[in-house]
């Protein structure tokens, strides 16, 4: 079962806070990768880019050995951590939050995750929710590193598949 949402909140120590977030993923029993919403282009982004990272881990084509770490490669189209935390991570200060949570167990319905953990995490970070940091826009695509002249040739309806194609380039890449 995965779970997507979007945040929002501060964050003064970016260490701490990531340190914080994999007790309560193991606490939990879930997996749970972060993103910097600015450069999220909607779910279906990190669906698809968890779905990529997923099958590598069962085909035993992963690059890392953390599925979240997995994850934030795929979701920033890069094959390199540096790259992709500097691209995807989050940052210092008031911030737009992208979740995944990943239910391996599928112990829970998807309403038990939300009803239960996420008003957890939300207690635990101080965040508040706010599923509108996930719309992307041309913005976003030049984040992400789109180019103009990709924009340009896109209709705005297909914007989202230029981001879909970056992370099924990562398979290609690799």
């Amino acid at each position: 079962m995965i779970t997507v949402f979007g945040a929002r909140g501060t964050i003064t120590d970016i260490d701490g806070f990531l340190s914080r977030l994999q007790r309560f993923s193991q606490e939990n029993d879930l997996v749970i990768q972060v993103f910097d919403a600015r450069v999220v282009y909607g779910k279906d982004h990190l669906l698809s880019a968890t779905t990529h990272a997923l099958r590598a881990f069962q085909e035993g084509t992963n690059a890392t050995k953390s599925l979240p770490l997995e994850m934030l490669l795929y979701a920033a189209g890069e094959r390199q951590i540096h790259k992709a935390i500097k691209k995807m991570g989050v940052k210092h200060g008031e911030q737009q939050i992208a979740f995944v949570l990943i239910d391996h167990k599928k112990k829970s319905s998807r309403g038990e995750i939300t009803a239960m953990v996420i008003p957890k995490l939300f207690r635990l970070f101080h965040l508040r929710y706010d599923e509108g940091v996930l719309e992307g826009n041309r913005d976003t695509l030049k984040r992400f590193g789109i180019t103009p002249q990709e924009i340009r040739t896109t209709p705005k309806a297909r914007y989202g598949d230029l981001i879909l194609e970056k992370i099924a380039m990562v398979d290609i890449i690799k």
